[in-house]
């Protein structure tokens, strides 16, 4: 048997309708993992709901709500294979009702391909989910310039240099080293510089997208590490049973393997035996960190446990804190925060308000020295150790011992406010 290809998450991020399920689409299409004949059902189907050119969305867009407003709203995984790489691709929503499920993406992915339309340059959701996938630990960023054909653009190279400084501009306000950040013209509905040159921008000698995905570097797996697998959905499948999905943060995951799910729906943990992992419609009989998975514990019912519940080896269960200590930047907040705030905390897949009991210390976030005055009130820009209280049993990980769990977003009425880790806790006797 032929060594597995290693496996990289990609995750597709970007401003809504700068054409970020048109350029997957496209590149599913374009590289055959997607065939003639479904390619010319779903252009048939786009006609149909009167969404013409729609029809590379609807590769990923399955939902039928999102084919008739054309707009993605849940998370879409699909397998794509390189020459080089197995990728799952994540196609994750830009419209900013739904970026919540794009948090999740980022969590989920280890590269990015961020989708920025030539003719309108970086808006509100590009700085957003700039920053949103910086915090969640995407390690390396492809940045795509798209619609390159539409008019007013033109195939301009002027156009996408003044994109690219633009968007260079708005990545080192988020934090990425903005020199490893690596830029591509692209028109993904007629296919151009998708996975062969294009003709229209003579130009251009750099990458087509297949060439710049197949650059990512293999992400380190964090074997080592004990075993977090957060919970995504839990389904009731037919003649299997209940099957929670997820993606393997750390650790390794075998068919017989005791554990343990945690908080679960009475707070004391609900546990198991692994019977079946399955990854992309095929039985595995081990899973690694970066595999998104479905499977089958022996024990566990579909009312035990939630979205937002955390796998482990029931001899090394993930931690349930009662309060914890964080490090965290304010972003986006429209006026202060302060003691007694409870804002939505958004931690791997979990979702819980947080109340802040105590700013402990305010940093000065480009030096990390103590600021002394006002320190009970943070403003955008503030950084500083706080501890925190979630009002509902929570998982969460020090950054010191299991990095992939400590990260989170503080989301109010529908913007990121600021971002953070934990670094130390008090965990709840289970």
């Amino acid at each position: 048997m032929a060594k597995e290809k290693e496996h990289i998450n990609l995750v597709f991020i970007g401003h809504v309708d700068h054409g970020k399920s048109t350029t997957v689409g496209r590149l599913l299409f374009d590289t055959g993992n997607i065939d003639e004949q479904k390619m010319r059902k779903l252009k048939e189907k786009a006609a149909q709901l009167g969404k013409s050119g729609f029809e590379f969305a609807f590769v990923m867009d399955g939902l039928k709500e999102e084919q008739e407003r054309g707009v993605t709203i849940d998370l879409a995984h699909k397998r794509f294979d390189t020459d080089k790489y197995y990728f799952t691709i994540i196609d994750a929503p830009g419209h900013r009702d739904f970026v919540k499920n794009m948090i999740t993406g980022a969590s989920q992915a280890d590269c990015a391909v961020l989708v920025v339309a030539g003719n309108d340059g970086v808006n509100a959701q590009t700085k957003e989910h700039l920053r949103l996938s910086r915090i969640f630990g995407v390690g390396q960023l492809v940045v795509a310039v798209n619609k390159m054909d539409i008019s007013g653009v033109d195939w301009s190279e002027s156009r996408f240099n003044e994109v690219v400084e633009e968007v260079k501009k708005e990545a080192r306000i988020a934090g990425w080293p903005v020199d490893n950040i690596r830029f591509i013209p692209i028109a993904s509905l007629p296919g151009e510089n998708i996975t062969k040159n294009s003709e229209h921008m003579p130009w251009w000698t750099g990458d087509t997208l297949l060439s710049a995905v197949n650059k990512f570097d293999v992400p380190n797996k964090p074997t080592d590490l004990p075993l977090r697998l957060p919970i995504q959905d839990v389904y009731n499948i037919t003649g299997i049973g209940v099957v929670p999905v997820g993606r393997i943060e750390t650790g390794t995951m075998k068919v017989g393997d005791k554990v343990t799910v945690v908080p679960g729906r009475e707070g004391k943990g609900v546990g198991g035996e692994v019977k079946t992992i399955e990854m992309h419609h095929e039985m595995h009989q081990q899973a690694f960190p970066g595999d998104n998975v479905g499977f089958n514990v022996r024990g566990i019912g579909k009312k035990d446990i939630a979205r937002g519940d955390v796998l482990g080896h029931s001899d090394n269960v993930p931690t349930v804190v009662t309060e914890f200590t964080a490090q965290i930047v304010i972003m986006n907040h429209p006026t202060v925060v302060t003691v007694g705030y409870t804002p939505v905390f958004h931690i791997h897949t979990a979702q819980v308000a947080c109340q802040f009991v105590e700013i402990v210390k305010k940093m000065n976030p480009a030096t990390g020295e103590e600021v002394t005055e006002n320190k009970e009130i943070l403003r955008n820009g503030d950084a500083a150790i706080v501890r925190l209280r979630p009002v509902q049993a929570l998982v969460i990980e020090k950054q010191g011992e299991i990095p992939q769990m400590s990260r989170f977003a503080i989301r109010d009425s529908g913007t990121t406010v600021a971002a953070g880790m934990c670094i130390d806790s008090v965990k709840k006797e289970l």
